[in-house]
């Protein structure tokens, strides 16, 4: 009943390049070494380089979405009205003017308390233009107050109930700072530079917006080959370029855009040299939260989760088949985009989209306010039905790139959206399908959503099919890791094969998942599948490897393997403190002193992490286990109160309190939350487990009796059930039932003396 450790949040950051992989990276551009010597090592040296020669790319870029990504505020950048306007938000009045030739805005501050401050940069172009405001310690903060382009007015960009002041998310908070959430993805060469003991930022760039070397990485090399006389330019790989660009496959393409457009975990200062996607950045799976179960995008996951997903991703599509690289724009409009590849006589007709053509008569879409939602002859566009999208930050439409056919039948059967009912508001989920029924026949192909959806719910019988999804490489990696990460609520034989399966898949990310999920239940297990991964070529695998191997005490670490896993463990804890702005990478190496048995310092980090995020409820619950494991046991009560009083729905955290409540001998209330823990989690055998022996002390033995044998009906060969349901009867005088559970525990296992010694007691009596 002690075992009530939340699992460790694992957003593994690593910062870096070891030499043999820097070796690796000239080998794979095939760089001859004579080739390298005329030149040193490359440099950034800015877009205006590039101009001279590639006027036309640079006439492409100049004002692009990349060229505004960030700005010095000045009369030219900022589009916002400073002209002393004012902009009310629930009662509060915030005013926009200028001073010297300097921008301003009166709005609350840290505290919530009126203030002035300086706008020093400007932040996106279209559809909205954001505001940075400096603070303290190098930090750049993001105004709340956004400037709304097309319809040339300020909004909130949070507009229900005021943030409060201490949330992460308020403005003046880590939740809104450039220097960590936003930079890297909006200038060039960034460099965080964030210090861990003085809490402050010394952030750098070498072009303030996405410039040239973005993509192309830094250009000196190939400047000062460029400047040579023709006949004086050695024979050179990709022009003396950090990063080949062209004739890439559809994969290197979309990973070359994939560090800023993805959902991920940033592994440190992209530097362009890393040879593998998972070396600069851990992008997130399909996760609950971020994407609907069917894998449509939810919340803001920048389209490379989606992309992936795509057919067109695997059939050597990539995003510059549709955008011109350097201003970003489609190659073309409207349908003939589409029509590149797909022929028209057979898509762009009515057979084929059963909807009205531009010009044709109709009426047009509108909401009960009376406001046009789509015009007669949009339902014609193909994006419209293929890539229908959402909107964020309030005005900001952005397509769901994962291509997709529109599957009005997994609304009706999973709540997920479809792009038929974003038009027809009036109509259900279920007249959208009877519609594509008739237009395209019955029956539909299943699809992975609904497994994952299963999966999410951690019904039992979904394990095997979440094994054949995560081992099947005919379907997108995203969505085989997706299947892996779900597959660690589950316990079994069959799982822990799957997992050790996994960690020898040629996808980095699937042997990353399966580190993060393996559940390993002996240290010889652990030596023989997770050791080896400490060579892993992929620095997001190896160090995983290494914080798992450190947070199991009992483990002996091969000597040939000792200095890998010192150097892995470094990095890792290097890498955690390159993101302990964040309270993640502070939970992280709280975890990690706890398994060195360093309490002063873990509890140091659990604290650090509270104090950026407050509602960060993992850091709270570890660091109640600390201290329950030190004796404070009040101190543990406290925070597992706090984390349930916000999260009344977090029935883990129940369950933690119900046992740590137990351990008081608090029976009574250790009874109430352990039955919140099980209704809430139903599935869950071990609970159940627990609440029965716990209602075996406080006397009530009928529903005692029903908690046992309910963990014994969610996992019918668990030993411990078993000899808990025949420990039950035998106090109590039942033989017959006891006689009947030990008799099954020989049976499940004829090799454990308990059930045989546990018969052999009860046939005496």
């Amino acid at each position: 009943m002690k075992n009530w450790k939340i699992a460790g949040i694992i957003a593994t950051l690593v910062i870096g390049l070891s030499l043999p992989l820097y070796l690796a990276r000239v080998h794979l551009l095939g760089r001859p070494s004579a080739t390298l010597e005329p030149f040193p090592s490359a440099t950034f040296v800015g877009s205006e380089e590039c101009k001279a020669c590639h006027k036309r790319e640079y006439d492409l870029w100049k004002d692009s979405h990349h060229d505004r990504a960030m700005e010095v505020a000045s009369e030219e950048t900022v589009l916002g009205d400073f002209n002393d306007r004012t902009f009310e938000h629930h009662n509060v009045v915030s005013r926009f003017y200028r001073k010297g030739g300097k921008f301003y805005v009166h709005t609350p501050g840290p505290d919530a308390g009126m203030g002035d401050f300086e706008v020093t940069h400007t932040f996106g172009w279209y559809p909205l233009q954001q505001y940075l405001v400096p603070f303290p310690g190098g930090r750049l903060q993001c105004l709340p107050l956004a400037w709304d382009v097309d319809k040339k007015r300020w909004y909130h960009l949070y507009p229900d109930p005021p943030i409060d002041p201490k949330d992460w998310l308020y403005w003046t908070n880590a939740g809104q700072n450039w220097n960590g959430m936003c930079a890297e993805c909006h200038s060039t060469n960034l460099k965080k530079n964030y210090d861990v003991d003085s809490d402050s930022y010394e952030t750098t760039w070498s072009d303030i917006d996405v410039g040239c070397e973005a993509c192309h990485g830094p250009g000196s090399r190939h400047v000062g080959w460029a400047e040579l006389p023709d006949m004086a330019r050695p024979p050179v790989k990709n022009f003396e370029l950090a990063v080949q660009t062209s004739g890439l496959t559809s994969r290197s393409l979309v990973e070359l855009c994939a560090p800023c457009h993805s959902r991920r975990a940033a592994l440190g200062d992209y530097t362009h040299a890393e040879p593998d996607l998972l070396d600069s950045m851990l992008p997130q799976t399909l996760n609950e939260g971020l994407y609907f179960a069917d894998g449509q995008i939810l919340d803001e996951v920048y389209v490379y989760g989606s992309f992936t997903q795509s057919k067109m991703y695997h059939r050597d599509v990539r995003c510059s088949d549709c955008h011109e690289v350097h201003s970003v724009r489609p190659v073309r409009e409207g349908n003939d985009l589409c029509l590149q590849c797909h022929r028209a006589q057979v898509y762009d007709t009515r057979e084929h989209h059963f909807h009205k053509q531009k010009g044709e008569k109709g009426e047009a879409i509108k909401s009960p306010d009376g406001t046009v939602l789509f015009e007669v002859g949009k339902g014609a566009d193909c994006v419209q039905c293929h890539m229908p999208g959402r909107v964020y930050m309030g005005i900001d439409y952005r397509p769901d790139h994962s291509l997709r056919l529109p599957r009005p039948d997994l609304s009706v059967k999973l709540g997920v959206p479809n792009a038929c009912n974003r038009c027809h508001i009036d109509k259900t989920a279920k007249w959208s399908d009877e519609a594509v029924t008739k237009w395209y026949g019955p029956g539909r192909r299943p699809h992975y959503g609904e497994i994952v959806d299963r999966g999410r719910r951690q019904e039992p019988e979904t394990r095997d099919e979440l094994i054949r999804l995560a081992g099947d490489p005919l379907y997108p990696v995203i969505v085989r890791a997706t299947a892996l990460a779900l597959l660690g609520g589950y316990s079994g034989k069959e799982t822990a094969e799957a997992f050790e399966r996994a960690l020898m898949d040629d996808e980095a990310l699937i042997r990353r998942t399966a580190l993060d999920g393996m559940t390993v239940h002996n240290p010889q297990s652990e030596q023989r599948w997770v050791s080896p991964m400490l060579y892993d070529p992929v620095k997001a695998v190896r160090i995983e490897a290494a914080r798992l191997l450190a947070e199991d005490p009992t483990l002996q670490i091969a000597t040939d393997l000792k200095k890998t896993y010192e150097a892995s463990l470094e990095e890792f804890k290097a890498a955690m403190e390159y993101s302990a702005d964040f309270a993640f990478a502070r939970y992280n190496l709280a975890n990690l002193y706890v398994a060195l048995a360093q309490p002063d310092k873990a509890i140091r980090s659990f604290l650090a992490a509270i104090k950026i995020d407050d509602l960060f409820y993992p850091a709270k619950v570890n660091l109640a286990m600390l201290y329950d494991r030190r004796g404070e046991k009040k101190k543990a009560e406290m925070l597992l109160r706090e984390v349930l009083e916000a999260n009344p729905e977090m029935h883990e955290v129940a369950y933690s309190l119900g046992l740590l409540l137990a351990e008081k001998k608090r029976y009574e209330e250790a009874a109430v939350h352990l039955r919140k823990a099980a209704d809430g989690i139903p599935r869950r055998a071990r609970i159940h487990y627990n609440l029965g022996l716990l209602l075996q002390i406080l006397g009530r033995d009928v529903e005692a009796e029903r908690e046992l044998l309910e963990a014994l009906r969610i996992e019918p060969d668990n030993l411990d059930f078993l000899y808990a349901a025949a420990d039950h009867y035998l106090k109590r005088g039942r033989l017959t039932e006891a006689k009947s559970m030990a008799e099954i525990m020989i049976a499940k296992h004829p090799e454990n003396r308990l059930g045989h010694d546990l018969l052999g007691f009860i046939n005496r009596q």
